[in-house]
């Protein structure tokens, strides 16, 4: 972002460039999640398959939540850049935070298996064919 600095009597001319970046999110930090989580979900026979998209996390900062037939993953990513030297020193921080809900039912929850690997989180949630898809109430 500031890599080429230009003395600011050279660089009148791009003011309002300069005061956007001032105030972009990043920081200039290296980014280790995007604006948004790519995700694919497939309909097999006896599963669904769900493939996320959310690389330069670790594991520990991924939380996988299954409740009342919504399925949530939930990414926690903190960034911290330490640089020191000589006279100079620079200390910046960042934080960032990503869900994403899906409505999924009929689903064998005691047997959803997550994995991650390369980026991709994959995410099996058996299909239960025994789950009631409706119910008549009689009324009393």
């Amino acid at each position: 972002m500031f890599n080429s600095m230009v003395p600011f009597s050279r660089n009148l001319n791009n003011l309002d460039s300069l005061v956007g970046r001032l105030f972009d999110d990043t920081f200039n930090l290296p980014s280790t999640l995007s604006t948004d989580m790519k995700v694919d979900i497939k309909d097999n026979e006896t599963e669904y398959l769900i493939e996320a998209e959310v690389p330069g996390v670790n594991k520990e900062q991924i939380k996988v939540d299954y409740q009342n037939n919504y399925l949530t993953i939930g990414i926690e990513s903190k960034n911290e850049i330490n640089e020191e030297k000589e006279n100079y020193i620079r200390k910046e921080r960042a934080s960032r935070r990503m869900n994403r809900s899906f409505y999924i039912e009929d689903i064998n929850y005691e047997n959803i298996q997550a994995s991650y690997e390369d980026g991709v989180l994959k995410i099996q949630l058996p299909k239960d064919k025994k789950a009631p898809t409706k119910k008549v109430i009689e009324i009393q």
